[in-house]
């Protein structure tokens, strides 16, 4: 997966339940094949499968857990997502919320089913504090700003800066993405200017009146 990029978090919204998840990724599916920027869509588990089949663009999975094959009844092992069409996870959202030993057992078993791992951090302590364990992708997000219609680099634009400089000095091979409030073109390139990989993002598109017009502002810097 190229960066700079934008990930789609497509969470439970009503709007991708059944077929409308498909429908919203082949919709970031041509706004990436007409701008050709790096979107990438996380789409609810159950139509994980169906997404990763139906576009072309990289397609995650909202979470997965730190078991192998075998007797994992109810998980989501990394070898089902990788099996089901996914480059890569989500790991520890803020809404999804694990300890540091299942992270680094789901960053392992990533690596050996060569799924990349995008772990979530809620603070500039805990992005440095999971970089040990040599993820892909960190996001920042602060909790208290998720969901809202203040960005995280207007709030406290120093979580961006301080999160890239700590982390690029355990591993400078990390991407560092941000999240929490995304949701204009200018928030992008915002937080590109203050050293980001990316954007993790939510709302703002998938429950848009009109998503591709909103996929067209925040790619608008890239």
């Amino acid at each position: 997966m190229r960066t700079p990029a934008v990930v789609v978090n497509f969470k439970a919204y009503r709007e991708v339940d059944g077929p409308g998840a498909l429908e919203l990724a082949r919709v970031c599916e041509t706004v990436a094949e007409e701008s050709g920027v790096c979107i990438a869509v996380c789409p609810p588990m159950v139509e994980l499968s169906f997404v990763a089949c139906g576009v072309g663009i990289p397609v995650f999975s909202q979470n997965v857990d730190p078991y192998d094959q075998g007797s994992a009844t109810g998980w989501v092992t990394p070898s089902m997502a990788a099996a089901s069409g996914a480059i890569g996870t989500l790991i520890n959202h803020s809404e999804h919320r694990s300890d540091d030993e299942r992270i680094s057992g789901c960053i392992d078993l990533c690596r050996g089913n060569e799924l990349l791992s995008m772990v979530c951090a809620e603070s500039v302590r805990k992005a440095a504090d999971v970089a040990l364990f040599s993820p892909d992708f960190i996001a920042i997000e602060p909790p208290e700003l998720i969901g809202g219609d203040v960005s995280v680099t207007k709030a406290n634009p120093n979580i961006i800066e301080d999160a890239v400089r700590l982390v690029k000095d355990v591993d400078k091979n990390i991407a560092l993405f941000c999240g929490a409030g995304i949701k204009t073109g200018q928030d992008v390139k915002k937080a590109l200017e203050l050293g980001a990989d990316g954007v993790l993002l939510a709302s703002g598109v998938v429950r848009a009146k009109d998503p591709k017009a909103v996929l067209l502002d925040l790619i608008e810097p890239l």
